[in-house]
């Protein structure tokens, strides 16, 4: 570390405990969820991508992916799952859906936070689905799960986005 004797700006300091609160929070959301059981394969209520899209609004996109990776990173360590193919359908269902939603925030002009949520969760389900085909299991019947997995996304999908809605209406 640089000693420069200048100290950081108390925003940047700020934004730092924010993004840092924000990442803990996606963490425990991301390990609670971890021990639930799942409705289907693959399948689990989104809670932390919740916190991705609650970083997104409030400190733009580059906090949102750096958050989307940190989460599913940290919290693979913590569950014994880093480098799994568990860890890796995480991580390329979070980076898709942090990406859709920055799409959708950016060049969906009007689209509500239930919206982004919704479209993020189909997002998530559909590279976790390309992942599994493309790397782990090789069957044209995996598909038949599609239809009801994201019919649930949708769900879990609307729920997070009404959320997101409340927690940005009653914090600052």
């Amino acid at each position: 570390m640089l000693i420069t004797g200048e100290r950081p700006a108390l925003h940047e300091l700020e934004q730092k405990g924010r993004w840092l609160a924000l990442l803990m929070l996606a963490i425990g959301l991301h390990m609670f969820e971890a021990s639930l059981p799942s409705l289907g394969p693959w399948f689990k209520l989104g809670l932390a991508n919740l916190v991705t899209l609650l970083a997104l609004i409030w400190m733009g996109p580059k906090a949102a992916v750096l958050l989307a990776i940190s989460r599913v990173v940290i919290g693979a360590f913590f569950i014994g799952t880093l480098f799994t193919p568990t860890f890796i359908m995480s991580m390329a269902g979070a980076l898709t859906a942090a990406f859709v939603m920055i799409a959708a925030w950016r060049w969906l002009p009007g689209v509500s936070l239930i919206g982004i949520s919704l479209l993020a969760a189909l997002g998530h389900m559909l590279a976790q689905f390309i992942t599994v085909e493309s790397l782990f299991i090789q069957q044209t019947a995996l598909f038949y799960a599609l239809p009801p997995l994201l019919l649930l996304s949708s769900i879990s999908g609307w729920l997070n986005g009404a959320l997101a809605m409340y927690i940005a209406a009653r914090l600052p």
